[in-house]
């Protein structure tokens, strides 16, 4: 891991000058990734993805090294669709100076996505098959079996999924570890029903457009309302618990 130096006469006061607590590593976070909470700081480091130091009373200091890599944590996680474990190993093998390539599983996001831009090209970009994607959420057999059928996780004609079942499942493995059950997400899957055909009435109209570039465009808006109804929701669901919003 990434770590600044501990020991050492006349380093000890110019390192905890640079130490941070983690709300002001959650600031420093935020702008890039908003969603980003304390408790998703502790469980990376529960994860081993990070480790930052602790002062004899216990609480968290992270230095501008912790802080870089916690950074690259959340980019890969956002638009690559790796599991934690991959991650690990591939920023751990980069720490060690070995030239590992970034895994290319899972579609990747890039700037064209948002403007209607064809997906990126390759055999694992958009598709990744069942094997894969129990190897990518770490997970068995019998547990994609229960999520799909509570429609979390859905298997696409040819018999594959796409990214987002990729997220889904991730999610509903990091969910798991805070002991909520596949089963206690059908309401959360009805809602985003819900809102997808709130979306779908304002672009379907687009959609059946003749001109390409309107379809086009109304792809790049369907994803700009499902990212502001996914902020909403999360806000509504922080309100109703009573969290301060940032």
């Amino acid at each position: 891991m990434l770590q600044t130096p501990r020991g050492g006469a006349g380093t000890g006061a110019a390192t905890d000058r640079r130490l941070m607590s983690i709300g002001t590593v959650l600031n420093a976070l935020r702008d890039e990734f908003p969603e980003v909470t304390i408790s998703k700081i502790r469980f990376l480091e529960s994860e081993g993805l990070i480790e930052p130091q602790r002062t004899p009373s216990g609480y968290r200091k992270f230095s501008p090294e912790d802080v870089e890599r916690l950074g690259h944590v959340l980019r890969i996680q956002r638009d690559h669709y790796l599991p934690l474990k991959v991650i690990r190993e591939y920023l751990d093998a980069l720490e060690r100076g070995e030239r590992a390539p970034l895994p290319s599983l899972g579609r990747q996001r890039g700037p064209g996505d948002a403007e209607g831009q064809e997906e990126l090209e390759g055999p694992t970009a958009a598709r990744v098959g069942r094997d894969e994607l129990l190897a990518l959420a770490e997970i068995d057999e019998e547990q994609l079996t229960e999520w799909e059928t509570y429609g979390l996780v859905v298997r696409l004609p040819d018999g594959g999924y796409d990214a987002e079942a990729v997220t889904v499942a991730s999610l509903v493995v990091e969910l798991g570890r805070f002991g909520i059950e596949p089963r206690h997400l059908r309401a959360m899957k009805s809602a985003a029903e819900r809102e997808a055909g709130l979306v779908d009435q304002v672009v379907a109209p687009l959609r059946r457009h003749r001109n390409p570039q309107t379809r086009a465009h109304a792809e790049a808006r369907a994803k700009e309302l499902a990212g502001l109804t996914g902020k909403l929701h999360s806000a509504l669901v922080q309100t109703a618990l009573g969290i301060r919003l940032p």
